[in-house]
């Protein structure tokens, strides 16, 4: 084909999980030992069977297949306020600071492209994830990646980062429970994030998907008094309702960000399909004991995870939250991509790398728990018997 990719695209690259399940559906199309894929997150469990069944119902319905409105239903908007109200205790306003979203990866690109401008800076943690990067790059503005380590707990050094010259800094992205790590967040660095973005001029943009699992202190960042004016926070159904596939998600702030982004959004898509809309009011109405099973699954999950672990001799924390187990490995003289390619090839086991997440990602590894305990366990069985 002789027409060329525009040049917005030569600052990207096609996602790393993309190219890696392909070649792993290559390797299972020629052998009949499949791979078992312990490296994304994508949940394996059912979400609420009263959410299937609103889901299904709610099909049938005369106005199911309607254009939507760009702003989602009422009843939609009401449940992420009256879910940040249970949880949170945090009091949004359901016409003004609640816009639904087809996933919050969509967020981030609809964020990215409604407030950047060429030269434009992005705090973007390192390791994190490569969407707040590219998202960036799309959008003309430049990453300037803030470091984060296990000696300062997976949290970023604002000491550091106040003394560096941040006057073309519009935007920060934060990600706690954090992917890939796990760690964790409190309000006391919440209060002093919030007022670090206040000294600096920029927004601070929180995506929140992992809020619920295995975490017993979920919080968000706008229950810190002031938050909204200088945060608006990204929040999903994918993984604390097992509804990746659905796609939906939510921008919630100050009106001012939401109305900016909808000026965007309302350019790119048309409105969300009234019974998913339906159905995840219905899960945004689900009480604790729905988030209590969950993590019944993913503990013993997690056990076989740090099983595995072990055995290829990578050190971990015990507790950390979210669907990953993240371990630095120990001894290794080869890239962590060489170590898990050769995992990959030998005991046909797909485990992450940690470099894909940033340069402070070399030397780790990432198991997802979203595989069943027999699957885990064949798994273990596998890496043992390769050795």
């Amino acid at each position: 084909m002789k027409i060329k990719q525009a040049k917005r695209l030569d600052s990207v690259s096609t996602y790393y999980f993309a190219r890696k399940l392909a070649e792993i559906a290559e390797i299972n199309a020629k052998d009949t030992t499949q791979i078992i894929n312990l490296g994304i997150g994508s949940p394996d469990l059912l979400p609420p069977q009263e959410v299937i069944e609103t889901l299904k119902d709610a099909a049938s319905s005369i106005d199911a297949n309607k254009y939507q409105s760009y702003k989602g239903l009422p009843i939609l908007r009401d449940a992420f306020a009256n879910w940040y109200e249970r949880f949170f205790n945090v009091d949004i306003d359901t016409n003004r600071e609640v816009l639904p979203l087809m996933g919050s990866k969509e967020g981030i690109m609809h964020i990215s492209m409604s407030l950047l401008n060429p030269g434009d800076e992005v705090l973007v943690p390192d390791p994190g994830y490569p969407t707040y990067r590219m998202t960036a790059a799309l959008a003309g503005a430049t990453s300037r990646f803030y470091n984060l380590t296990a000696e300062n707990h997976w949290l970023p050094d604002l000491d550091y980062l106040s003394s560096q010259d941040l006057s073309k800094v519009k935007l920060m992205w934060i990600n706690y429970p954090h992917m890939p790590t796990g760690a964790k967040a409190n309000l006391s660095f919440y209060e002093s994030l919030i007022k670090f973005a206040q000294e600096n001029d920029f927004l601070i943009c929180h995506d929140n998907p992992y809020v619920f699992i295995l975490n017993d202190d979920p919080i968000s960042i706008l229950q810190v008094d002031g938050a909204k004016d200088q945060c608006i926070e990204l929040v999903s159904l994918s993984k604390c309702y097992n509804m990746a596939g659905w796609r939906i998600g939510a921008l919630i702030g100050h009106e001012n960000a939401i109305n900016t982004v909808l000026k965007f959004k309302s350019n790119m898509a048309s409105g969300m399909y009234r019974p998913l809309q339906e159905a995840a009011a219905k899960a945004l109405s689900m009480d604790e004991s729905w988030m209590k099973s969950l993590d019944k699954i993913y503990l013993k999950r997690r056990k076989i995870a740090q099983s595995i672990m072990t055995e290829l001799g990578a050190e971990f924390e015990e507790d950390n939250a979210g669907l990953f187990v993240w371990a630095k490995v120990k001894n290794n003289n080869r890239t962590v991509e060489e170590f898990c390619d050769e995992i990959l090839y030998q005991a046909k086991v797909f485990i992450t790398p940690g470099h894909i997440f940033g340069k402070n990602g070399e030397g780790y590894i990432r198991i997802s728990l979203c595989s069943s305990e027999e699957i885990m366990n064949n798994a273990l069985d596998r890496i043992r018997a390769s050795k």
